[in-house]
């Protein structure tokens, strides 16, 4: 009971919100930093690196991000009209963020070239950035056009 009580919740439209700015800052953040490791070399080789960068983001987004990001929608339309605040992931995708930060960190650390990190970094951020349009497409149907949070098979 006493846990139920000081537990914050927060209306689904604010969880979808959240977990839409999640993923923009986490896709804006590791965009930028690759974007830093590649201002450095030439242009050629940046451009190329980077270019590789944004095509494969298009493709994990296409195949792996954008569903992820579909589902944690629908798992958000299906909570109660106030959900936990920590709702907007799902439980187990906060031990896999845990494990992306370790991966970065090792990636960072290790012998491998900033410029060949830029395209990881620049693949994940982009596909979380992209993805993140799906979470502000919910909330503008949920807040402007005043639709109920439904299952995307609704829509």
């Amino acid at each position: 009971m006493f846990f139920k009580r000081i537990k914050p919740t927060a209306p689904k439209y604010l969880l979808i919100a959240l977990a839409g700015l999640m993923w923009s800052t986490v896709g804006v953040m590791l965009c930028s930093m690759a974007y830093c490791w590649l201002k450095g070399g030439d242009w050629l080789t940046a451009f190329s690196f980077g270019l590789s960068g944004i095509i494969l983001s298009f493709t994990a987004y296409r195949f792996g991000f954008s569903g992820i990001a579909q589902k944690n929608i629908d798992r958000i339309c299906l909570l109660p009209e106030r959900g936990c605040i920590f709702a907007f992931q799902a439980w187990k995708s906060y031990l896999i963020i845990v494990v992306m930060i370790t991966l970065g960190i090792i990636l960072r650390h290790s012998p491998i070239h900033r410029s060949y990190l830029a395209i990881i970094y620049m693949t994940i951020g982009g596909a979380l950035l992209l993805s993140s349009l799906h979470y502000y497409k919910r909330l503008w149907r949920l807040l402007i056009l005043k639709k109920p949070c439904s299952l995307s098979k609704e829509n």
